[in-house]
């Protein structure tokens, strides 16, 4: 129930399907597009906002064999070309732990777990078939609740979680969302 809530929320969204499909065309492995794009879509459709709010759009992906920034630059500047309104992020998950002080993920979803806040560890990819797929390791409740909280992650890295919420302008995009600090 849950699951098909949100994929009808992106279905929904043409700009979201586009943007879908186009990272589908790159046939990366174990990808999908998370953080604020789906969060964003979400919370915007919860809160019948007159002006959503977009930012990047952060396009994770699972390779070890090549797990170089040259390659996620490459990756983007292609991106850019198919639709060029959009500010794409690629990360391969393969590296990220690295500089961030985890141990090895095993894969995208394993990776979103690290993610600072449970809202925004959900991604979306489109199938072969065209039907959305859901990865939301830390399942779907806060975000389908509004409620910004804290992965343990986040726990762990309270200054720079707490920072997000005070930096970012969440708290007004959303004034009916739960920030727990």
């Amino acid at each position: 129930m849950q699951e098909s809530r949100v994929r009808d929320i992106i279905a929904a969204d043409a700009a979201a399907l586009a943007q879908l499909r186009a990272v589908r065309a790159l046939q990366l492995p174990d990808w999908c597009i998370s953080g604020g794009f789906v969060r964003n879509r979400v919370w915007d459709f919860l809160s019948n906002s007159a002006a959503p709010y977009r930012a990047d759009t952060d396009v994770l992906f699972f390779d070890p064999v090549d797990i170089s920034r040259d390659r996620e630059q490459r990756l983007e500047t292609e991106l850019s070309r198919a639709v060029p309104a959009v500010e794409w992020q690629l990360r391969n998950q393969a590296r990220m732990h690295l500089g961030n002080g985890d141990p090895p993920y095993r894969d995208t979803a394993h990776a979103m777990t690290y993610w600072l806040e449970t809202c925004t560890a959900v991604g979306v990819r489109l199938d072969d078939d065209d039907r959305l797929q859901i990865v939301a390791p830390l399942g779907l409740d806060d975000l389908l609740n509004l409620v910004f909280r804290p992965t343990a992650a986040g726990e762990r890295r309270r200054a720079v979680y707490r920072q997000r919420i005070h930096t970012k302008p969440w708290r007004a995009q959303w004034p009916a969302a739960t920030f727990i600090e």
